[in-house]
């Protein structure tokens, strides 16, 4: 699958040195100390657990920004499914490199593929509806690019990647101004001003606010916490006029029921704070 735009080459470039400065530091000292600089050597990404496999293209970026001369061999692509057993890529190349980057690896790929297979389980729920699934800001610091790109590797749909590209105000938000009115008006006045292209989406707790939300004409509204017949109608009321989104702990059995509610997307945050990781090894080919 394409590259989601917001894992840029810079954004990874970054990433990528930062998390092999915190492991690595001032020397691999366990390879350094046993294995000669100029020792050549396979090794190959085995598969423990059934999975929607995720982070193969960022393993052989980050194999090649640690040692641009690792060959990399791909079997199996981000989105696809992998049983135990397979092999989803060999390295080839550099002993010292191999072994350097290979926790790095292994942490993004278990964590992404966790992530991907929990998406795609969930997204199946939703198969014959128009219902899409997104994921929240509720992620790993300095590891949300990784995350949120398993989210759409696993079919998911990102929603925001952070706090600069849409306005939701939410329920602090419209107390500390008082009202959702009070609230729209200040962001409506304020993307004026700026001449920023942002949507915005406005949090409702209640049949009420989802009324003020509509007259106010926001883009999104979002239902939070609300019961399946309380849901059921704010959509009609919305009536089309903007998009909905279900949010509030929302659980895998839940998501068929209120997708028959019309609700344009349902946000889980457990898709990243919850998904266990997947098993995987990266053994040497002997």
């Amino acid at each position: 699958m394409k590259r989601p735009a917001y894992a840029t080459d810079k954004v990874l470039k970054t990433f990528i040195k930062n998390a092999l400065e915190e492991d690595i530091q001032d020397g691999d000292h366990s390879t350094l100390s046993t294995i000669p600089k100029d020792l050549k050597q396979s090794a190959k990404l085995l598969v423990k657990q059934d999975c929607i496999l995720a982070g193969v293209e960022l393993a052989e970026i980050i194999f090649k920004t640690f040692d641009k001369d690792l060959k990399v061999e791909i079997f199996i692509k981000d989105g696809e499914a992998a049983n135990v057993g397979d092999v989803a890529l060999t390295v080839t190349g550099s002993a010292r490199s191999i072994l350097s980057t290979e926790r790095l690896i292994l942490n993004c790929m278990q964590r992404m593929s966790g992530i991907a297979t929990l998406t795609h389980d969930w997204d199946s729920r939703l198969v014959g509806t128009k219902t899409k699934l997104l994921d929240t800001r509720k992620t790993t610091p300095n590891f949300r690019v990784c995350e949120k790109w398993a989210v759409a590797i696993g079919g998911g749909t990102n929603h925001r990647y952070g706090l600069y590209d849409m306005i939701m105000l939410k329920d602090n938000h419209i107390d500390y101004n008082g009202s959702i009115t009070n609230a729209v008006k200040m962001a409506k006045d304020y993307v004026k001003s700026t001449k920023k292209k942002l949507k915005i989406e406005v949090e409702t707790r209640n049949l009420e606010e989802v009324k003020e939300a509509i007259k106010a004409k926001v883009d999104r509204i979002m239902l939070d916490n609300m019961s399946v017949p309380m849901m059921k109608q704010a959509v009609e009321m919305i009536n089309g006029s903007c998009e909905s989104e279900a949010s509030g702990g929302i659980t895998r059995d839940m998501l068929k029921e209120i997708a028959s509610t019309g609700v344009t997307y349902i946000s889980a945050g457990a898709l990243t704070h919850s998904a266990e990781n997947i098993d995987l090894s990266l053994k040497a080919v002997k």
